[in-house]
């Protein structure tokens, strides 16, 4: 019984990180397909250069809320119960980390959207406020500043992620925060890092895309 309520989890989750925002924005707003234009991506940035930073900050903010609405669900959907498999219990806690992977897969490669999507920044940032609070909140304060100062959201994204996963080690430590949480954060980061890899090259080239 548990094992098919993990598959649910999986589904629903990749389902709902799958939901493009970003795409529909720019249908709904301009009659455009924002793949079409800037970085080619379905994300807040590239919605917020071409339809408009009201739209754009929407988008982001829905975004956030599909990631993290799936984490909360997993949480739900298994509830109490717990697989023992060679001494180790699988339980709700796994089932958030399975989710925050399958929502920040559906973000990066929608179903919805012919397998294209965003880069997984606000996916990503959406299940670590509700799997890790702190942490989350701290990254998107280094995200923005970041951000805001280089003019770079590529660089504000990476050393947003980047933080927020050092600060989890000492918690992970000091609090008791469940070791897969950090677990989740080390492999999401190494994912979210991968996905920048052409804005890291243009980065290091100073061809990058501005912010505005």
């Amino acid at each position: 019984m548990i094992i098919a309520k993990f598959v649910i989890v999986v589904i629903v989750a990749y389902l709902l990180g799958s939901i493009p925002f970003g795409l529909i924005m720019g249908k709904v707003t301009s009659g455009i397909d924002v793949r079409e234009y800037g970085s080619g991506k379905t994300g807040g940035t590239n919605v917020m250069r071409t339809v408009g930073t009201k739209f754009g900050i929407l988008t982001i903010v829905l975004d956030v809320a599909k990631a993290a609405g799936a984490v909360i669900l997993a949480k739900a959907i298994v509830g109490s119960s717990i697989l023992l498999i060679g001494g180790i219990s699988i339980h709700w806690q796994i089932a958030q980390v399975i989710a925050g992977l399958a929502a920040v897969a559906g973000h990066n490669w929608s179903v919805f959207a012919k397998f294209k999507g965003g880069r997984g920044v606000t996916a990503y940032f959406g299940t670590l406020f509700v799997i890790f609070p702190p942490a989350g909140i701290f990254g998107v304060e280094v995200l923005a500043i970041s951000a805001l100062r280089s003019q770079y959201m590529s660089m504000g994204s990476i050393l947003g992620a980047l933080a927020a996963l050092c600060l989890m080690v000492p918690l992970t430590i000091a609090y008791d925060f469940p070791p897969i949480y950090l677990a989740y954060g080390l492999v999401a980061v190494a994912l979210l890092v991968y996905q920048h890899h052409d804005n890291i090259k243009r980065l290091q080239q100073g061809t990058e895309r501005q912010l505005w």
